[in-house]
């Protein structure tokens, strides 16, 4: 995004969406980060940015076959409100990609700085014609294993690979 783009963003936002001067100050911010390229959402051309939005709603669809019918994808303009790219995955902050050539490490660094506290990180990727791939962090996936381990009788009655 350049100077000249982002100095409209910021005004539209400004005039359209934001009646308190706090949430000007965060458009403002914003808007200087999207000047510096320091936000992954500002960067790219339209057909990026909409293959993203399409793995967003692709990955939110994934979540509802799994039985997850509250998850969404986020409201995204700019990571302005900090949002994870899907929502409704109680205790995750979903990080969504949906490109070739992905910097798992930076994807992993916006994930963990977007979460909100008692919330894991995890980035949700894929290239085209492959499947849908979680990523996170080694002491996460731990935890979660540990969880699965210490409910794993109760876990594999109730598999669809053993039914009882």
């Amino acid at each position: 995004m350049n100077k000249k783009d982002a100095l409209k963003v910021l005004k539209y936002m400004s005039e359209r969406f934001y009646d308190y001067e706090e949430d000007k100050k965060q458009a403002v911010e914003v808007a200087i980060r999207c000047l510096k390229g320091q936000n992954s959402k500002a960067k790219g051309g339209r057909a990026a940015k909409k293959k993203g939005a399409n793995g967003e709603r692709e990955w939110a669809s994934k979540c509802r076959e799994q039985g997850y019918k509250n998850v969404i994808r986020g409201q995204q303009f700019c990571g302005l409100n900090g949002d994870a790219d899907v929502i409704g995955l109680p205790y995750i902050h979903s990080e969504v990609k949906r490109v070739e050539n992905l910097n798992l490490y930076d994807a992993m660094a916006q994930s963990i700085r977007d979460k909100k506290e008692n919330e894991i990180p995890i980035v949700a990727h894929r290239k085209n014609n492959c499947d849908w791939l979680v990523t996170m962090q080694y002491e996460d996936w731990f935890k979660l294993y540990r969880e699965w381990e210490g409910e794993k009788d109760g876990f594999r009655k109730a598999s669809p690979r053993n039914p009882k």
